[in-house]
């Protein structure tokens, strides 16, 4: 049976190109871009809250690392480094393989260099330190919204809460329809080319986590304002349209949570702009509301008000 630091050396050590020292010692040593502020963020996922323990390793791997890589996109930073903390019931060679896989994968396409962390025997869980640089004064943040500015989200949302549900036994779904959405769930794609290039677009940004509800109300506080949304005009996948008469389609699509997309708000001013932007990424920005004086979230359908109670994700509800 392979011992905690064959598992590391095996699995987990590669070369960090932009680190002094990477894995190996009892520290890591860094040397950041000069001029440049420091971006840190972490996550934790938990077997059974966030994720299937049955989950391909090789997804899982990949998804650890995207999630943490989604906010360094909300603000609009470029990661560099990444520290991985594993907590393991057994030594599984085919799992450690495979979610090695799939973490050094993603981690290579964005130049993040693996630099440390932890392995220890427990219930599984995953936790990662990310870190990356911004320009001073670039970063986008969750205070910046000014009212009358413009609502926006990048690519579609409901598809990763659907397939949850589809995994629970609560939707029917074709193969491939589950096929295509578990991949949105399970390999989620973070939108880091769109955040740097909000820059001086975006007046204020996060991403999509626990689900547009509960996110947006986070935005519309921190900057003093209400957010205005017409449900109507929120993106949805073709096959997430299709399931718009099952009961759970708003709380999915608004609440739902693992989209990992951008919401963020500009001024009008920027519309042709961002449209040039979403032909230049390949990448759909809809404008779904504004801003504007109060607080809290208001949703419109077909512009007139609901009394929607959508509440996102909450990791002790």
């Amino acid at each position: 049976m392979s011992g905690e630091f064959d598992l590391i050396r095996r699995y987990f050590t590669w070369p960090a190109h932009n680190a002094v020292l990477g894995v190996g010692d009892d520290a890591a040593l860094l040397q950041p871009s000069p001029g440049q502020q420091l971006v840190v963020s972490a996550d934790m996922l938990v077997a059974g809250r966030h994720f299937f323990a049955d989950t391909d390793p090789v997804r899982l791997g990949h998804k650890a690392l995207a999630v943490n890589l989604s906010d360094m996109a909300a603000m609009g930073a470029t990661p560099r480094w990444a520290m991985l903390s594993l907590a393991l019931p057994e030594v599984d060679e085919d799992w450690l393989c495979g979610f090695s896989q799939g973490f050094r994968a993603l981690a290579e396409q964005h130049a993040v260099s693996l630099i440390g962390g932890d392995t220890t025997c427990g219930p599984l869980n995953l936790s990662i330190q990310i870190m990356g640089e911004v320009p001073p004064g670039q970063a986008l943040r969750r205070d910046g919204a000014q009212a009358g500015d413009d609502l926006w989200v990048s690519g579609t949302l409901g598809d990763a809460a659907f397939a949850l549900q589809s995994l629970l036994g609560k939707v029917r779904l074709t193969q491939v329809e589950a096929s295509m959405l578990c991949l949105r769930l399970e390999q989620p794609q973070p939108r880091l080319a769109l955040g740097t290039a909000l820059r001086g677009l975006a007046s204020a940004a996060l991403d999509v986590s626990d689900g547009l509800a509960g996110d947006l109300r986070h935005l519309a506080h921190r900057s003093g304002l209400q957010a205005v949304v017409e449900v109507t005009t929120v993106p949805v996948s073709e096959v997430v349209q299709v399931l718009s008469p099952h009961p759970l389609y708003w709380q999915c699509v608004l609440a739902g949570g693992d989209d990992y997309e951008l919401c963020f708000t500009a001024a009008p001013q920027h519309r042709e702009a961002l449209s040039a932007l979403s032909c230049q990424l390949g990448l759909p920005l809809t404008r779904i509301g504004h801003m504007q004086a109060g607080n809290g979230v208001q949703w419109l359908e077909g512009g007139q008000p609901v009394d929607w109670e959508l509440q996102g994700f909450d990791h002790f509800a």
